[in-house]
């Protein structure tokens, strides 16, 4: 497999770095020597998990890995998980791919101590960078585990998400783990715009915030009315028996 660290020693690092072409570097290089790599990606919800997809299929084997935990309250978090395996079966029935799904343990008490002391933090700010290398080191520790070759994040392809801290961020957790980091700025090339257009091609629900208590306060979102229409919107609804079929297995049995 390819290290990040060797492409990056060849660039100038006091520059913007551009990680799509990083990538693109990356999958010519597989793609000349016929490789496949099998990729754990990170998704925080199905729109960012669109045009991602659709572009990582083309040329990997990718497991969705929904580990969210700072998402609040609890109802979004289910409601968010459902949307997503849904889309991941819809994807597969219409391109013909295999992506699969796997989710982590709901633990908010996890994610609030990660970021404790930076609640008062904007968004965009070190709380966020903090949320990012919680979830991202969650990734790598599964990516090794379950023996993928990389490990990586839809969050790139939000206008609101900086990619060059959530790359930094995969760069370094890399140096912890067995495991190499995907680069990754799928916003680039209409991404973002493209999403938008799946979204409503396969009838996705947006979300209007983007997961935390914190950010949900600060834009003064209504969180009772936020888990009414969760609730209302997951009554009769079982993710895991209605798309059995994407959940991540391993010699057939699932993880």
């Amino acid at each position: 497999m390819i290290d990040l660290q060797e492409i990056l020693a060849k660039m100038n690092l006091n520059q913007k770095i551009n990680y799509d072409k990083v990538m693109m570097k990356m999958v010519a290089t597989w793609q000349k020597n016929e490789l496949r790599p099998k990729i754990l990606l990170h998704s925080c919800c199905a729109p960012c998990s669109t045009t991602t997809l659709e572009r990582l299929t083309e040329f990997a084997d990718v497991t969705v890995y929904f580990a969210n935990s700072n998402i609040h309250p609890r109802t979004e978090y289910q409601r968010r998980e459902y949307v997503q395996q849904k889309f991941i079966h819809d994807f597969n029935e219409k391109t013909e791919n295999n992506v699969q799904f796997l989710a982590a343990p709901y633990k908010p008490q996890e994610y609030f101590q990660a970021v404790r002391g930076l609640e008062k933090e904007p968004e965009g700010g070190d709380r966020c960078r903090a949320c990012f290398d919680y979830r991202l080191d969650m990734v790598a520790k599964k990516a090794v585990e379950l023996g993928f070759d990389y490990f990586g994040s839809a969050l790139t392809i939000s206008p609101h998400k900086n990619s060059q801290v959530i790359n930094a961020v995969g760069i370094e957790v890399q140096s912890f783990y067995d495991v190499n980091y995907l680069p990754s700025d799928f916003k680039k090339g209409n991404g973002y715009r493209r999403s938008v257009e799946m979204c409503k091609e396969y009838d996705i629900y947006r979300q209007c915030y983007c997961g935390c208590i914190f950010a949900a306060k600060q834009q003064g979102i209504d969180l009772s009315q936020t888990r009414r229409e969760a609730l209302e919107f997951m009554k009769d609804k079982d993710g895991a028996t209605e798309f059995a079929g994407i959940l991540f297995k391993i010699d057939g049995k699932e993880v």
